[in-house]
């Protein structure tokens, strides 16, 4: 036991661990299984890997400046984060029993992808940890001397049939994204996602599609996305700070003085341009990773799982529908306003959302949302992450994973995991029923 959980960390921190690695690998084995010539075989795996940092760089980019919109924002509501910790030993104690989770969950979603109808290899490496991280929290929080043995037999199926069936759920409405099958989403907003182009459906009749937006000729340059977007970005910064320069408080002018000797509204203005750079970055390295993934996985549909469709993280998306991913994103935004105040009001909680999630959940709701109903159905998909994102946040870290790791849930916790954390948590409890008579 002791050598397969080596193994296992091993391949969590090396391969599953690494995704821009396991992608390289999954591009170099789909032209091997294709015979490529050699010229193809070493340009496809590194332009993969190089499209994929890219994404990455682009992600960080935009996570970084979201820091300082989140701030600005926390202090216009007079909000902050709630003092939960972690338990210290978690991550240290459990951390090979998640990466056994991952990679037993992993083969049986290959497994079920080679004997089933459902064809989708779900590829997003570090939603596959959170998620497992998350959801070994629940279990542990409802039955706290449950064996690590017991956990590994549970959440490994638990994980490889979600990890098969949610690419599968939101497919009927990504495939009309992106004009076919050749990819799927691997993420967990994909309930959230899914339930928005459902609902997208309410405004169906004479949708008007978010990419079809037309504006009078003086206003043509707003049809340009990165100004648009930098605009109302800065606009929403510009109000932020107006407001905390009027309350007038101690911790906002601790706040304004982070910019240093820049004046904090210029350096709002920077940070709102360098988050739609962000942006840019993401797109390009999604064009240059789709342009060789797509091709290689023929490779392995053909001899391991036939038919396979690689299942990839959300911004794959973005280039698709960049009008819905804005949309999208500022309808969680203000989702999560207000309910910043309904649980503020009726349940004492401080709900400071991680406008991280909010950005990359919102904006794919935003994309499926418009797939059905357009501008509007972007915009109620956006709504949907804001509400299930604070009622989940609440839910989990009051009730569900409050004795484990309670911080990691308020950061890290995503769309499907708040949706899926109370079923997580019947199973714990019939476990601890089953094994701790």
């Amino acid at each position: 036991m002791v050598f397969i959980s080596d193994v296992a960390t091993w391949l969590a921190n090396n391969i599953f661990g690494v995704p821009t690695f396991l992608l390289m690998l999954i591009v170099l084995a789909g032209h091997l299984l294709q015979k490529s010539p050699v010229e193809k075989v070493i340009s496809g795996t590194i332009k993969a890997g190089v499209g994929f940092l890219i994404i990455n760089a682009g992600s960080s980019v935009i996570s970084t400046s979201l820091t300082s919109f989140t701030n600005v924002w926390s202090e216009v509501f007079g909000l902050q984060a709630a003092s939960y910790v972690d338990r210290t030993d978690f991550t240290a104690d459990f951390g090979s029993t998640v990466a056994l989770i991952m990679l037993f969950g992993f083969l049986i979603n290959v497994i079920l992808a080679r004997f089933t109808k459902f064809k989708y290899i779900y590829l997003t490496g570090h939603m596959m940890w959170w998620v497992s991280l998350i959801f070994t929290g629940v279990i542990v929080n409802v039955y706290p001397d449950v064996s690590k043995t017991v956990l590994i037999c549970v959440l490994s199926p638990v994980m490889g049939i979600y990890w098969t069936l949610q690419p599968a759920l939101t497919q009927k409405y990504v495939s009309k994204v992106t004009g076919g099958n050749d990819v799927a989403l691997a993420h967990t907003v994909g309930i959230g996602a899914w339930l928005s182009g459902l609902c997208g459906n309410l405004f169906a009749k004479n949708k008007k599609d978010s990419e079809s937006l037309k504006f009078p000729k003086g206003l043509s340059f707003l049809r340009d996305n990165n100004v648009i977007t930098g605009l109302v970005m800065i606009l929403f910064f510009i109000v932020a700070t107006a407001i905390v320069i009027v309350k007038n408080t101690e911790s906002g002018a601790a706040l304004m003085a982070t910019s240093g000797d820049q004046s904090f509204m210029i350096y709002g203005i920077v940070q709102s341009l360098t988050f739609v750079a962000g942006i840019a970055v993401v797109l390009a390295g999604v064009k240059m990773f789709i342009g060789e993934i797509v091709p290689a996985f023929r490779g392995i549909s053909s001899k391991v799982v036939p038919n396979a469709i690689p299942a990839l993280d959300c911004p794959i998306l973005f280039t698709y529908a960049p009008n819905a991913t804005i949309i999208g994103f500022f309808g969680a935004f203000l989702g999560s306003i207000i309910w910043m105040g309904i649980l503020g009001v009726t349940a004492g909680y401080v709900f400071v959302p991680s406008m991280i999630v909010l950005f990359f959940h919102g904006a794919t709701a935003g994309i499926l949302g418009n797939s059905t109903g357009g501008v509007k159905g972007a915009f109620l998909g956006g709504l949907i992450i804001g509400t299930i994102v604070a009622l989940g946040q609440w839910l989990c870290i009051t009730y569900l994973i409050d004795a484990t790791i309670p911080a990691t849930a308020a950061w890290a916790g995503d769309t499907d995991q708040f949706i899926l954390a109370p079923i997580i948590t019947a199973i714990g409890r019939l476990l601890k029923s089953i094994f701790n008579i």
